[in-house]
């Protein structure tokens, strides 16, 4: 009874976790609605509203800003826009900032996450997962002596929470892993492991030698 129990749970759960995703961004982008005039609602245009629909008009307003910010008239639009946010106090530090990690992540020629590596974190003999995203500039750089790394540790299970730090090129590991697969572990909790990496889970130790 037991086994019939859990072999249940284990087909429902991530089913169950799935729809409610879908249904809490469905539901965020429905909101996309109230936008519309009041008489232009399907509530009151056929009676009844359409589990949806904002959703698809959500996206067509994504679409459509992109066609129109392609173009000469639409770029110019957008700089004027950015000009007036950048004047304001507050919105201009948290614009500036969303916008920066916005471009990296999708920007068509954006890599953001460049490759997974293995570090010593939180204490050294504790290894985790983390992203290489680029190295260290500006004023930092020239406090650093060394080839130094940029990762980004994220936690588990949400990986949009985690740490940025700076560490020694030769103090990282680099992974036989994609992003995407590193990425699963992670949200896993180690459960979903990649296949061609189950073989190769001890770490060699003469590539840690190094590692102080």
């Amino acid at each position: 009874m037991r086994k019939y129990f859990i072999t249940g749970l284990l087909v429902l759960v991530p089913l169950a976790i799935t729809l409610w995703v879908l249904n809490l961004i469905i539901g965020t982008m429905d909101q996309s609605l109230l936008l519309l005039p009041e008489s232009w609602r399907p509530e009151t245009l056929i009676g009844f509203s359409i589990p949806g629909l904002g959703s698809i008009l959500t996206l067509l307003i994504i679409f459509l800003t992109g066609v129109a910010t392609r173009n000469f008239v639409g770029r110019q639009v957008v700089m004027l826009w950015e000009a007036i946010l950048k004047r304001i106090p507050v919105v201009s530090s948290i614009y500036s900032s969303v916008k920066q990690v916005s471009d990296t992540l999708f920007s068509s020629s954006g890599n953001a996450f460049r490759k997974a590596v293995l570090v010593q974190y939180p204490r050294q003999g504790s290894w985790t997962i983390a992203f290489v995203t680029g190295v260290p500039g500006g004023d930092v750089r020239n406090h650093l002596q060394g080839d130094f790394v940029s990762i980004y540790v994220p936690t588990t299970p949400n990986p949009t929470s985690g740490f940025f730090l700076m560490v020694p090129r030769a103090d990282t590991i680099e992974l036989n892993m994609n992003v995407d697969e590193a990425l699963k572990y992670i949200v896993s909790m180690g459960v979903v492991a990649p296949e061609h990496f189950e073989d190769k889970m001890l770490i060699d130790p003469h590539k840690v030698d190094h590692i102080p």
